[in-house]
């Protein structure tokens, strides 16, 4: 009993003699990473000054800048951008508006002119376009494999080139890079907001996996295999603290939807500064397409609008409307016409769409079936206006612009009942149906068979009532509440 007391005693002793130690030397570690940081922070702010020239009256103009690398794209998240910059121009005459960008090949008028030309967003004042060559490091194709994480690891590098091209007043993450906000507000020492329009990583991605359901992001050999869907679930997890870590770091946070505004709440726990901002949605201009009792049955057109990325889900359009033909061929039916009208970012979005034309041979659709590219604004508001209906296929779409787009325009959406459509858009209006909703291949398809069944009274009426909603998603309504959520920034 002695000698064993003895040795327990020993081992204490051992224990403590390299305790102490450790503890010392970890606090000397923490204490030199804390004067490091501080170093970063006060050369940042050196520089700051070296970079930023007074304006004409002497005083410097409030550096607020959004960090959108794809900033040329086509998308909603591009029309959020330019009306939030447009409105900012408005509202402050000392703003000098910042937009990092990895746009290469393309200079600053023209990506405003593109901004014109797409949208019809005229901006009122110049805007300062910081060119980041480090761009792909967030492409996806970059990471085969931990996806996420290599995307929001590569946005720090990429935020950290920003930074030192330009440190700003207000930083504003726009386009979904969680992991710069810390780096801009800790070592910029900026004042800091985002705009969300999709949780990088979602409470109904854990679902995914932990049911084993085969998407597009949670490929089947790992659905079949508990080992690797069980792994993955742990990094999920893991991924989503760290994402609900430097998501707290946000002074403001602004979600378009209420989709959004329940897993940002869920995973960043920052109710307190976060609100809805709808995005800007050009509905006075889709709503002053006359809308008429249609006067031919001869031909009728399906207009999907969106990127085209893996999430739209376009194979899901392309079946489903070949499984409509393949119905409609057993009689006398009028010409049907799918046109698929969206932007590509790159090359990946390109080979993304030859596998579409691909898949149209495949199912002998090609026919019917139109693609359009980049078009021009004037264009979409054509397709639109001869278009019966307006189709959409992501799953938990974040909020869905396009779908707002095709009710303005007087088309019978049909979009995935699931997301923002779900629980913002695709709504009764004072007790009257805006639309349909579905959810797979089969119910898509005989949604449209339905609503080409209808009479053209009872369309028109349905057209008649999603145009009455869709009013409370414009321009003028974003503004002044983007203005109200951002307000906290500039005291």
């Amino acid at each position: 009993m002695v000698a064993g007391g003895l040795c327990l005693c020993g081992l204490i002793r051992l224990l403590c003699s390299l305790l102490i130690p450790a503890l010392f030397l970890s606090g000397i570690l923490c204490v030199c990473v804390v004067v490091l940081l501080w170093g970063i922070r006060f050369w940042i702010q050196q520089r700051k000054k070296q970079l930023t020239s007074a304006g004409r009256d002497g005083k410097r103009p409030l550096l607020v800048a959004f960090f959108h690398p794809y900033c040329n794209a086509g998308g909603g998240g591009e029309r959020v951008l330019w009306c939030a910059i447009r409105t900012l121009q408005k509202k402050y005459r000392n703003v000098t508006c910042v937009v990092y960008t990895g746009d290469r090949g393309v200079n600053g008028e023209e990506i405003v002119e593109g901004a014109f030309r797409r949208f019809n967003i005229k901006l009122t004042h110049p805007v300062k376009f910081v060119f980041l060559e480090k761009r792909y490091l967030v492409e996806a194709s970059l990471y085969p494999h931990f996806t996420l994480l290599g995307q929001s690891l590569g946005s720090v590098f990429l935020g950290w080139e920003a930074l030192l091209k330009c440190v700003p007043d207000i930083y504003i993450d726009s386009m979904g890079y969680a992991f710069t906000l810390p780096l801009f507000k800790y070592l910029g020492g900026c004042r800091v907001g985002c705009y969300v329009h999709y949780p990088t990583i979602s409470t109904d991605m854990l679902s995914v996996v932990r049911n084993q359901d085969t998407r597009f992001n949670n490929a089947a050999f790992i659905t079949n295999s508990p080992l690797f869907s069980r792994f993955k679930l742990v990094y999920y997890y893991f991924f989503a603290f760290m994402y609900g870590l430097v998501g707290s770091c946000s002074d403001v946070v602004m979600v378009n939807s209420s989709w959004t505004l329940n897993h940002i709440l869920s995973l960043w726990r920052a109710g307190a500064c976060t609100s809805v901002v709808y995005p800007p949605c050009d509905v006075q201009t889709f709503l002053d397409i006359p809308l008429e009792a249609e006067k031919s049955a001869c031909e009728y057109s399906i207009v999907s609008i969106g990127q085209f990325r893996p999430e739209k889900d376009h194979p899901l359009q392309i079946r489903a409307f070949a499984k409509l033909l393949k119905e409609k061929r057993l009689g006398q039916q009028p010409l049907l016409k799918l046109i698929l009208i969206g932007g590509c970012r790159n090359q990946q979005d390109e080979e993304r769409v030859d596998n579409l034309k691909c898949l149209c041979e495949e199912l002998g659709v090609s026919n019917n079936v139109t693609f359009r590219i980049n078009i021009p604004f004037e264009e979409l508001k054509r397709h639109l206006a001869e278009a019966t209906i307006g189709l959409h296929t992501m799953w938990n779409e974040h909020f869905g612009i396009g779908v707002v787009e095709c009710m303005a325009a007087g088309t019978v959406i049909l979009a995935h009942n699931s997301g923002g459509p779900k629980l913002d858009i695709v709504v009764p209006f004072e007790g009257h149906i805006t639309g349909f909703l579905a959810e797979n291949e089969d119910s898509y398809a005989e949604r449209m068979a339905h609503i080409l069944s209808l009479s053209p009274e009872k369309r028109l009426e349905i057209r008649e009532n999603a145009r009455r909603s869709v009013r409370r998603f414009s321009d003028q309504h974003f503004e002044e509440t983007f203005l109200l959520s951002l307000e906290p920034l500039f005291k």
